[in-house]
């Protein structure tokens, strides 16, 4: 039986990394997440010159909410919460409860999209503030609307793996997929916490 359909009765304790594969795609993600950070580091940076740049838009202190910016961030965070404990039934070979722990950071990743969208939606026909209306719009939605991206990209990567892998079960060839899954699940996360600190709170203090 090869490595790749090997599937031990206890993991080991790090299945993600148990094969050669497996080191390889962890190695290369982390050459990927690089590149992700410089492209998100350089959104920040036109984002910060340009957001006082609003021409007739209101100010960021007068448009963001953060009642629903704040509900938006506990959905993300606790949507990491839960995507660690699916690793931890990984690593404990309990492919069905990985399975549902991923199911509920997939509902609470959805949950944020759908706010999100709610966000963008008040602003545009509420507010009329839009990609267009300013260089400040455009550097608002090109780095908030870019990280939604990323969400729901996270989220179709989480659940194709576990359509694809519903019969097939847990092994050392699919272990590092969900493990690297859940690693660009919480770099996202954290790339939130830095737009809800840059953007809105420090938008709404001025």
């Amino acid at each position: 039986m090869s490595e790749h359909t090997l599937k031990p009765d206890v993991m080991p304790e790090n299945p993600e990394k148990a094969t050669l594969e497996g080191k390889n795609k962890f190695l290369g993600f982390w050459f990927f997440l690089g590149g992700e950070t410089v492209l998100f580091a350089s959104l920040f940076g036109t984002y910060l010159a340009l957001k006082g740049s609003n021409m007739q838009d209101p100010p960021a202190e007068e448009l963001f909410s953060l009642g629903l910016v704040f509900l938006m961030t506990m959905l993300l965070l606790t949507s990491s919460l839960t995507s660690v404990y699916a690793m931890y039934h990984m690593k404990n070979n309990d492919f069905s409860k990985m399975q549902l722990w991923l199911g509920i950071t997939v509902l609470l990743g959805l949950g944020f999209l759908g706010c999100e969208l709610y966000e963008f939606y008040h602003y545009i026909h509420g507010e009329h503030f839009t990609f267009r209306s300013s260089a400040f719009g455009s550097a608002f939605y090109t780095l908030v609307g870019f990280h939604g991206g990323h969400v729901a990209f996270g989220l179709s990567w989480i659940i194709v793996l576990m359509l694809r892998n519903a019969k097939r079960g847990l092994d050392l060839y699919n272990a590092p997929k969900f493990y690297i899954a859940s690693l660009y699940w919480h770099f996202i996360d954290v790339v939130w916490v830095f737009i809800f600190t840059v953007v809105y709170l420090m938008g709404k203090v001025g």
